[in-house]
C-alpha cells in the first residue's frame, strides 16, 4: 500500500482510491482523498474592514469526527456553486493547516484548507453512513469559566423562558421591523441544570430564529443554538451568536427531541409551570451607582441590560405628560379612531380597544455619585404612589368638573408626594441610551416598597377613568409614544434637559 506524504497509511476503498479519515489528517499538504458530509458553511469577515477573508465550513466524516474547513477568498467562486448543506462529498488534494486558537468550532488540531489543485466532487447514493450533525454542549458553569476568553465556541441547549421580554404563556409577538432595526433577538434560556442565561441572537441568527419560530403551529419551547460566544455584559453572563451560529427548535434535531421528552416528563401533571418566570433569576441584576450605569452605557460593548440602583427622588419633571393612553390589551399606544380608541400595535388582536391611562412619569433622582432622570412606566409608578394612573386621572376629572379631555392634567399630588423618598430601583438601559439619544433611564420595577392592596373605591375609579379616557382627542393622545416601552425612550429624549438642577428639592449629600 502506498504511503501518504505525511507518512501515514491511507485507508483503501473498494475502488482502491486513497481515502483518509479526519483523525489521520495532520499538518501539511495531502494528495489523499477525504469523504465527508458538509454540515454548515459561512462567510468569515474581517471584523474591522468587514471584507470577506474566506469561507469556513463544518465537516463530519464517516467515523463521526468533526473538523473545520476553509476556502480562501480567491477560490470561493470555484467551489461555492456545488456546495449544499447536508450533502456528502469527496475532496481530492488539500492542505492541513493549523486550527485557529480563537473562536474554534471543532476540537481537531488541523483545518482542512482547499488548495489550488483541490477537487470537490458530490457523492450520490453512497452506501456509507455519515452522521447528520455533531454538537458540543457546555453547561452554565462551563460558560462562566470561559467568559471573554475568545476560545472554543460551544453549543447551548435549553427551554425558552422569555423572548424579547415576553413570556411563552401566550405566543410572543415578533416584530420583524423592530428586530431588523435592532439587529438582534434576546432570548432567556433555562438549561437542564436550572440556570437561566441571556442569549443574544444577532443578524442572520436573529432572522433564522424569527423564520423558524413562525413556522411552528404551536409555540416552540426547546431551543438549541450552536457556536455561541460567552461574554459578561453588565456583570451578567450573556451568550452571543456568531457568524457560524445555527438555530434549532423542538423536533428539529435529536438533542432537541430528547430535551423535549425530558421537559414534558419534568413538567408532569403541571404544564403551567413551563412559563413561570422568576424575574430575580432571569435578569440577575447587578447593583450599580448612577455614575457606574452611565459609564457602562459609554462602553463600546454595552448591550441591553438590567441593573439595580438605590437613589433618592428629588423632583418630578414638569412640562410633559405624566401618563399616556394605552391599549387595554397590549399596553401599546392607543389613538382616537372614528368611533373608538384604536391600538397602534399591528400585532395586537384588540384593534378597537378601550383606552386606559398608564404611567409615563419622569422623576429626577440622585445618589452620592451622580444625578439622572428616571422614567416610571406602568406598575413602577403604581408601586410608588399606591394608585393606578387611571385612578389619579379619574380623581382629577371628578374634582374639576369644568375640565374636558382636551385640558392638560397637572402632575398629581400622589406623584409629588414621593419627592424625598429613597428606593431601590430596577432599571433597564437600551439602544436608545447607547446611541446617545437620551440619558433618561427606564424604571421597570421598584423593589423597596410594597404595593397597597386594591380597594372597592379604586375599582370604581378605574372604571370611571376608562370611560373618561375614551373621549380623549387625537391631539392629546398623539403626545404619547408608540408603545409602553417606546414611550419612555421617545419622551425621555428631552427629559434630561427639562430637569432643572437649580430647582431640585434634594438635600445636600455629604461624601
Amino acid at each position: 500500500m502506498a504511503m501518504k506524504r505525511n507518512g501515514k497509511a491511507p485507508v483503501s476503498s473498494d475502488s482502491d482510491e486513497k481515502v483518509v479519515f479526519f483523525n489521520d489528517v495532520s499538518l501539511g499538504p495531502h494528495e489523499s482523498q477525504l469523504r465527508f458530509r458538509l454540515i454548515h458553511f459561512w462567510e468569515a469577515r474581517n471584523p474591522v474592514k468587514k471584507t470577506v477573508i474566506g469561507l469556513e465550513m463544518l465537516l463530519i466524516d464517516e467515523q463521526g469526527t468533526v473538523v473545520q474547513g476553509f476556502i480562501p477568498p480567491g477560490r470561493i467562486k470555484k467551489f461555492l456553486p456545488d456546495m449544499k448543506r447536508g450533502s456528502v462529498y469527496k475532496l481530492i488534494n488539500f492542505y492541513g493547516s493549523k486550527n485557529k486558537p480563537v473562536y474554534r468550532v471543532s476540537d481537531h488540531v488541523a483545518t482542512v484548507s482547499f488548495t489550488w489543485n483541490s477537487e470537490l466532487i458530490p457523492l450520490h447514493d453512497i452506501p456509507i453512513h455519515f452522521a447528520e450533525d455533531r454538537f458540543r454542549f457546555h453547561s452554565h458553569e462551563d460558560f462562566e469559566a470561559n467568559c471573554d476568553l475568545r476560545g472554543d465556541l460551544y453549543d447551548v441547549l435549553g427551554h425558552m423562558k422569555l423572548v424579547n421580554g415576553q413570556t411563552l404563556t401566550e405566543r410572543p409577538t415578533l416584530d420583524e421591523l423592530e428586530i431588523a432595526a435592532t439587529r438582534h433577538v434576546l432570548v432567556h434560556v433555562q438549561s437542564h441544570d436550572g440556570h437561566v442565561m441571556k442569549l443574544y441572537l444577532w443578524d442572520q441568527a436573529a432572522t433564522e430564529f424569527c423564520q423558524k419560530f413562525k413556522t411552528f403551529e404551536n409555540t416552540p419551547t426547546v431551543i438549541l443554538v450552536t457556536t455561541v460566544n460567552p461574554k459578561r455584559l453588565g456583570g451578567t453572563l450573556a451568550l452571543s451568536s456568531m457568524s457560524s451560529t445555527r438555530v434549532f427548535m423542538d423536533n428539529d434535531v435529536q438533542p432537541t427531541i430528547e430535551y423535549s421528552t425530558w421537559y414534558v416528563l419534568m413538567l408532569g401533571c403541571n404544564p403551567d409551570t413551563a412559563n413561570q418566570v422568576i424575574a430575580e433569576v432571569v435578569t440577575k441584576r447587578e447593583t450599580l451607582s448612577i455614575a457606574d450605569i452611565f459609564s457602562y452605557i459609554k462602553q463600546d460593548s454595552a448591550k441591553d441590560a438590567f441593573f439595580e440602583c438605590t437613589a433618592t427622588i428629588d423632583d418630578v419633571v414638569h412640562g410633559s405628560a405624566w401618563y399616556y393612553i394605552a391599549c387595554s390589551g397590549c399596553h401599546s399606544k392607543a389613538t382616537k379612531g372614528p368611533t373608538s380608541m384604536v391600538c397602534t400595535n399591528t400585532k395586537c388582536e384588540k384593534v378597537n380597544t378601550t383606552g386606559v391611562a398608564e404611567y409615563r412619569a419622569k422623576i429626577s433622582v440622585y445618589d452620592n455619585s451622580e444625578q439622572a432622570v428616571f422614567v416610571l412606566l406602568g406598575d413602577a409608578g403604581r408601586s410608588l404612589t399606591g394608585k393606578h394612573a387611571s385612578e389619579l386621572l379619574s380623581s382629577y376629572f371628578e374634582a374639576n368638573g369644568d375640565k374636558g379631555a382636551e385640558d392638560e392634567v397637572p402632575v398629581p399630588e400622589a406623584l409629588i408626594s414621593i419627592i424625598g423618598q429613597t428606593h431601590r430601583f430596577c432599571v433597564k438601559v437600551t439602544d436608545h441610551n447607547f446611541s446617545g439619544n437620551t440619558r433618561a433611564i427606564t424604571v421597570t420595577k421598584v423593589l423597596s416598597q410594597d404595593i397597597p392592596p386594591h380597594t372597592e373605591e379604586s375599582v370604581g375609579n378605574n372604571n370611571a377613568a376608562a370611560s373618561k379616557v375614551t373621549m380623549l382627542t387625537r391631539d392629546e393622545v398623539s403626545d404619547s409614544s408608540k408603545s409602553r416601552g417606546d414611550c419612555a425612550n421617545e419622551e425621555s429624549k428631552r427629559g434630561y434637559d427639562t430637569a432643572d438642577p437649580e430647582k431640585a428639592k434634594r438635600p445636600r449629600c455629604e461624601n
